[in-house]
């Protein structure tokens, strides 16, 4: 029997109007995994059970339509290439802890947005090893041990307990006594005594550029060769190595002298002696230094291949001893200070050679643009 209907209405069961679907899920495209399966009229299952033979559905007056929702404004779909568009910016502690993943290798991305996802996942690992190396440091109250401050892990795996032979010993406490009995401070600040290691992966090497001491003048060594911190006059040799980069490269002349953003993208900035006494020069030469940044270059020209080593001056060439250059580049000049850089470091083309070198086995060049 059919269903009465009176003025005010009609009896019998409704059916509510059925909603529009959330926005969110509009505004996805459709796929598999969005498409609303088709919604069933019959009764449930429940009912079945009940009524294992159904009536037939009643006659339904039907309601307006719902209004219909206006459409979503037109935009782009943002994808992860976007992110990485914006150029990677210089490191700087606080930051969260790396991506584990790299997107190096993704077919969607241009080789300038490969680039730069490489570099801002570098950032974000080099951040969470400075912050790491820098809280070990203030918990130990300035006498850290040497092993404590190398945090970076591929470092760690592939010197093999380098820091814990007799010599490194010996040295971690020459420089603990140095720093809190000393007569002078010690320099750089023990947080950033690694930090070319914490900065540039042992499975990111590319390039090496080989110095000798810190600069011993309050506030200028950061751990990294030639490298001084953002608001710190440059050094002679750091202002002439900008003046081949700008001949060779067509570099602008950066207002700085910080020099991570190289050290992000593989290029190891390596001192062969990593702290320094204020206002002396080689004060912490010959006391095992020496033998550790020796270890670490004989580590990588062994476990690697196709490095270019940058060798500036008669110190850091003395180290060819140490490398093979049968699976190896090496590249020699004088060194860029202000005494030797007219005696064969200008004009050298160190830059542009390493790229021509990095290109042909393959590997992204160095941005060297600061």
């Amino acid at each position: 029997m059919r269903p009465r209907f009176t003025r005010a209405g009609r009896r019998g069961p409704t059916v509510a109007p059925i909603p529009p679907p959330p926005r969110a899920l509009r505004c996805l495209p459709p796929s598999a995994s969005t498409r609303r399966a088709p919604i069933s009229s019959g009764p449930s299952s429940a009912a079945a059970e009940q009524n294992p033979t159904p009536s037939p559905p009643p006659e339904i007056t039907p309601n307006p339509e719902p209004m219909a929702p206006s459409p979503p404004t037109p935009t782009a779909p943002k994808t992860i290439a976007d992110f990485f568009a914006r150029p990677a910016k210089r490191l700087r502690a606080g930051a969260p802890a790396p991506a584990s993943a790299s997107l190096s290798s993704s077919s969607s991305f241009s080789p300038e947005q490969r680039r730069r996802a490489d570099t801002n996942l570098a950032l974000a690992r080099a951040r969470h090893n400075l912050r790491l190396a820098e809280s070990r440091a203030k918990a130990s109250g300035g006498a850290a041990k040497l092993e404590e401050l190398l945090v970076e892990e591929t470092w760690v795996e592939a010197l093999d307990g380098e820091l814990r032979k007799p010599y490194a010993l010996e040295l971690c406490r020459f420089v603990t006594h140095e720093r809190l009995h000393g007569p002078l401070p010690v320099y750089p600040p023990q947080h950033l005594v690694f930090h070319a290691l914490n900065t540039t992966p042992f499975d990111r090497v590319k390039a090496v550029i080989i110095g000798q001491d810190p600069y011993h003048g309050p506030g200028q060594a950061m751990g990294l060769s030639f490298s001084v911190p953002e608001g710190i006059k440059k050094p002679s040799s750091l202002g002439n190595i900008f003046k081949e980069l700008e001949k060779d490269l067509g570099c602008t002349v950066p207002s700085h002298g910080n020099l991570e953003r190289w050290a992000v993208q593989g290029v190891l900035m390596l001192n062969t002696v990593l702290t320094v006494r204020e206002h002396q020069a080689n004060s912490h030469a010959k006391k095992g230094w020496e033998e550790f940044t020796d270890a670490v270059i004989k580590t990588i020209s062994q476990k690697k291949s196709g490095l270019v080593f940058l060798l500036w001056g008669n110190s850091a060439q003395s180290k060819t001893r140490l490398i093979d250059g049968t699976k190896h580049h090496i590249l020699k000049s004088a060194h860029p200070s202000g005494l030797s850089a007219n005696r064969g470091f200008f004009g050298c083309r160190h830059f542009s050679k390493t790229n021509q070198i990095l290109e042909k086995l393959g590997l992204s060049a160095i941005d060297w643009q600061l």
